[in-house]
């Protein structure tokens, strides 16, 4: 069973001191401000898709006339596709 909370104590924060940040020596704000954004380069990632995510995103780009072609050949996804799609159609006005 939880317990309620009968009384807060409310606590001021002790006062922050101003921190001043360290100055930089010349070579490193030289070095910095010599580099180009296009000399420093962000690590290249990989990506593996697996082939049931490729076939969903190929399902997903196809137009209306691939899926109809589909549907002609006896696709059973194609196929749900358009009726669904048919059946949207008419509920809306």
């Amino acid at each position: 069973m939880p317990n309620a909370v009968t009384s807060l104590n409310h606590v001021n924060p002790p006062a922050t001191t101003a921190i001043q940040p360290e100055p930089r020596s010349a070579t490193s704000t030289q070095k910095l401000q010599s580099q180009s954004p296009a000399a420093i380069k962000a690590p290249a990632d990989s990506v593996q898709i697996s082939s049931a995510a490729q076939a969903a995103l190929q399902e997903a780009l196809e137009t209306q006339t691939q899926t109809r072609k589909e549907a002609a050949n006896g696709d059973p996804q194609a196929n749900r596709l358009l009726i669904r799609q048919a059946a949207a159609q008419k509920v809306q006005p």
